[in-house]
């Protein structure tokens, strides 16, 4: 793993093209990483101790990778974050350096943040996938060992190419020290439950490493999507996370992997809100029993060895979640630095009635620095 001392040495001779996503100026990771944010940092505090809160859900970005693919036919429909992918560095992603997102750490009351890219090399042949992600996830290391204190990694892996993926996840959890892997809710219009994904899961559960899923839309309802309302990120983003993790209960994955650690984005979708149906699917004695067949709990069973963020905007939607799932399975999200996203996330969880001062502090950063080792040594359990 890079020490700062490295990092630095390393940005001497190269830009080390370290971006955040967000609302500012950009700026390379040489000109950005200063001793702090300059401001006062917000002391969450619940039940009269103070919480070091933990956000698992925010993006950074890393243009350099975008030089790997230029000009290759494989990039078509290529994109970098959500940014059109003829112009990677335009006012799409308006990219903002560290000073500044420490900044609005500070203010928000994040402590740490676990930053993550979405995938978009899921197209690409292993040769460019190994190179890209190789380019990821040393950039998102040399960030993280220049601020320890502050931000921790999810890998990027080339999950359509699964033994590799399950390679690059080894080496990011062990060698560049970062804390578990950010994927997206299905690959190439394949679920992740499919047998081929089998490699990453294995190694993912021996590691005993964290894997966020994050969808990428819903590609068979784009037609449907069209419209007011930018459906395709208001129930295309939940509906992807909401297959992708049915699949992964009704499909036997979490039975034969029942070590994983998996947290899905945006609340886990829509699955929560009506596990009971698939429940009833199971128990049903009348015309569907070839189609539903039972797994070895009910699929209400499966949401307490899952996680999710807990970005769902609501009090009742969070003591919902809470209800069905137990509220040791949420941690803190924001989705920083996206429009979709929930700044107030910490006060979210703050105000919402009926959580005891132990839920709070456990969704707000206990629960997360367990999964993401925060405190530990990186690569030990």
């Amino acid at each position: 793993m890079y020490n700062r001392r490295e990092f630095l040495r390393d940005c001497s001779s190269a830009t080390a093209g370290i971006f955040f996503v967000g609302c500012g100026l950009a700026d390379s990771a040489l000109g950005s990483f200063q001793a702090g944010s300059g401001g006062k940092r917000r002391q969450v505090v619940v039940g009269g101790r103070r919480v070091r809160t933990v956000d698992v859900h925010c993006h950074v970005t890393i243009p350099d990778a975008w030089e790997l693919i230029q000009g290759d036919p494989q990039a078509i429909n290529v994109q970098v974050g959500q940014t059109d992918p003829n112009t990677p560095k335009g006012p799409q992603l308006d990219p903002r350096n560290v000073k500044n997102r420490l900044a609005e750490m500070d203010e928000q009351g994040i402590d740490v943040q676990a930053v993550g890219i979405n995938p978009f090399w899921y197209r690409t042949d292993p040769d460019l996938a190994r190179r890209i992600i190789q380019l990821q996830n040393e950039r998102i290391a040399e960030l993280c060992a220049a601020y320890p204190d502050r931000f921790v990694g999810l890998a990027t892996v080339a999950l359509q190419h699964p033994d590799l993926a399950a390679e690059q996840l080894e080496e990011a959890v062990k060698k560049l020290g970062l804390r578990g892997a950010m994927i997206g809710g299905s690959v190439n219009g394949e679920e992740l439950s499919a047998p081929k994904f089998h490699p990453f899961w294995a190694k993912a559960e021996e590691l005993a490493t964290l894997v966020f899923i994050h969808p990428q839309g819903f590609p068979d309802g784009q037609r449907r999507f069209q419209g007011n309302g930018t459906l395709g990120n208001v129930i295309g983003n939940p509906l992807e996370t909401t297959v992708a993790l049915s699949h992964l209960i009704f499909e036997g994955t979490l039975d034969r992997f029942p070590g994983l650690q998996i947290c899905a984005a945006h609340g886990g979708g829509f699955l929560a809100s009506y596990i009971g149906r698939s429940d009833h699917c199971v128990n049903f004695n009348g015309n569907f029993p070839a189609n539903c067949k039972p797994v070895q709990k009910l699929p209400s069973e499966y949401l307490k060895q899952l996680y999710f963020d807990s970005i769902v905007f609501t009090a009742e939607g969070l003591r919902h979640l809470a209800a069905e799932a137990g509220a040791g399975q949420i941690v803190l999200g924001t989705d920083y630095p996206y429009g979709m996203g929930d700044p107030a996330a910490v006060d979210h969880i703050l105000r919402t009635p009926g959580l005891s001062n132990a839920e709070r502090r456990a969704m707000l950063g206990g629960t997360a620095a367990k999964l993401l080792r925060i405190g530990l040594q990186p690569g030990k359990q």
